[in-house]
């Protein structure tokens, strides 16, 4: 099932131990494939009305990732509404950390704000540089795993409406 989505669109993760957590397309390369996605808890046993995911901000992010968007083509992850007037320069793209174990090397890499696929600078830093999320690029099997480990039970508002 092919779904419609864009930047700006809020969409469900299914979590591996059952309910939900979710996310939004912040950038998208062009043609698809890569995309920036925040991903949001708390788990929930339903889905989120468009009206409650429009109350989150990017600092209530549990995660800023790159994966790739072949769970949302192919409806996996389905598309729950978009952002009310959608503005990316709110939702911007991080810097990301690149370690080299065996040379005890870093760099912190930039994206285009354009196309989270591509890199637009590389700079060396110290191998101990803390703050930066690693540069990866997730398949959509580790963005379930990682935001299930990412989630736990809360007694959070949206929460007490189930």
């Amino acid at each position: 099932m092919r779904q419609s989505y864009q930047e700006g669109s809020w969409f469900a993760v299914p979590l591996l131990d059952g309910g939900y957590g979710w996310g939004l397309v912040a950038r998208m390369t062009p043609g698809s494939k890569i995309m920036l996605a925040y991903l949001f808890g708390p788990k929930l046993a339903r889905l989120p009305s468009v009206e409650e995911l429009n109350t989150l901000q990017p600092q209530d992010a549990v995660k800023i990732l790159r994966c790739g968007d072949m769970a949302l083509a192919s409806g996996h992850w389905r598309v729950l509404g978009e952002v009310v007037e959608w503005n990316p320069a709110h939702w911007p793209v991080p810097q990301f950390l690149r370690r080299a174990d065996a040379l005890q090397r870093a760099w912190r890499v930039t994206y285009s704000d354009a196309d989270p696929g591509r890199s637009e600078r590389e700079e060396s830093v110290p191998y101990d540089t803390q703050g930066l999320d690693a540069d990866s690029l997730y398949g959509y099997g580790s963005v379930e795993l990682l935001l299930t480990k990412l989630l736990e039970p809360t007694d959070h508002p949206i929460n007490r409406k189930a």
